[in-house]
């Protein structure tokens, strides 16, 4: 085996010449600034960390002191980040990326697969991606996973401030630097109430929907967008009825017989076909994809790299399979 033993050079190397270190506060009042920094409320903190708000005013005064610096100021009743709090915030978010992958790398060296991993999706994927970090877990129970749901909007924020290790979108966005790999089909198919009089026709061509009450997601949701690409692609028309935020509130609306709807089959995998019919539109269902992404030169760590490798091993087959669940209901 060999060792290394550090000569005494190795304990002579210099600290660096600035003590900015020494006033950059604990790692305990960064996680409360950081905290606070994400949500712009002191009781929402407080509530979040289990402090008492006083606590909270306290901790990001001294680390404010500290910096010599303003951190927040009050505008009206609302508090807000000051430059210098931006520039803290976005550090702070690199410091922790730090620590985390120096927690995996010694839980490595020891042999123990440990460690946090982040991770966030919108709010569609949400139906089938627990689903694959349920074997994931049991294979590794010693990491500690952060799940975040969200809409593609709220997502597209935490993958610019990266926050987490990766992001689940159906379409990721194009304006920023990403890797990006396909994992998962993502078929999108107009759905009615099961009692629907177009429930029963076959071939229906979807130029004969245009008057028909239609159910959308709200404008920036991937949904909306693979909707409003293929109508306009496609030179198609829709009567937007209602716009929804929620997948469930709109298979309720479906259900209830308010109009009909583009949705992602996985949403359909705990509905039964007695609620809805998937109507035989030619042209449908039309083919969409997952995608992993998380942003390009990001260093990963241990933990991060082990479920990136995960995903790309077996996490089609995992998806897959619950895909074919749907398929055996009869929804694709």
């Amino acid at each position: 085996m060999l060792c290394f033993f550090p000569d005494a050079n190795f304990f002579a190397m210099p600290l660096p010449k600035s003590r900015f270190h020494a006033r950059l506060g604990t790692f305990r009042q960064l996680e409360i600034f950081v905290k606070f920094a994400e949500t712009g409320s002191i009781s929402q903190t407080a509530n979040d960390l289990h402090l008492a708000q006083p606590s909270v005013s306290i901790q990001l005064k001294k680390l404010s002191d500290n910096l010599d610096v303003a951190l927040v100021e009050q505008v009206g009743r609302k508090l807000y980040l000051t430059d210098a709090g931006k520039e803290l915030y976005a550090s702070s978010l690199e410091i922790f990326d730090s620590v985390g992958r120096l927690e995996s790398r010694l839980a490595s060296l020891s042999g123990l697969q440990a460690g946090h991993l982040r991770l966030s999706v919108v709010t569609t994927s949400k139906y089938f991606f627990p689903h694959l970090l349920g074997p994931f877990c049991e294979r590794y129970p010693n990491i500690e996973v952060s799940f975040n749901i969200g809409n593609r909007g709220s997502m597209i924020n935490r993958l610019r401030e990266n926050m987490d290790d990766f992001y689940v979108f159906s379409h990721p966005p194009e304006d920023i630097e990403i890797e990006k790999f396909e994992f998962v089909n993502n078929p999108l198919v107009v759905v009615a109430s099961a009692d629907h009089p177009l429930a029963k026709r076959k071939s229906i061509q979807f130029s004969s929907l245009k008057n028909e009450p239609f159910i959308m997601r709200e404008p920036g949701s991937g949904t909306r967008f693979a909707v409003e690409k293929y109508l306009l692609e496609s030179g198609n028309t829709v009567n937007v009825k209602l716009t929804i935020e929620s997948n469930e509130a709109i298979k309720h609306s479906v259900m209830s017989k308010l109009g009909i709807a583009i949705l992602s089959v996985h949403t359909l995998a705990q509905a039964t076909k007695s609620n809805f019919k998937i109507l035989n539109v030619r042209g449908f269902p039309l083919k969409h994809h997952w995608y992993v992404v998380y942003l390009k030169n990001k260093q990963l760590s241990d933990v991060a790299q082990t479920f990136l490798q995960f995903l790309k091993e077996e996490g089609s087959e995992h998806a897959a399979e619950l895909l074919s669940n749907s398929v055996a209901k009869g929804y694709v």
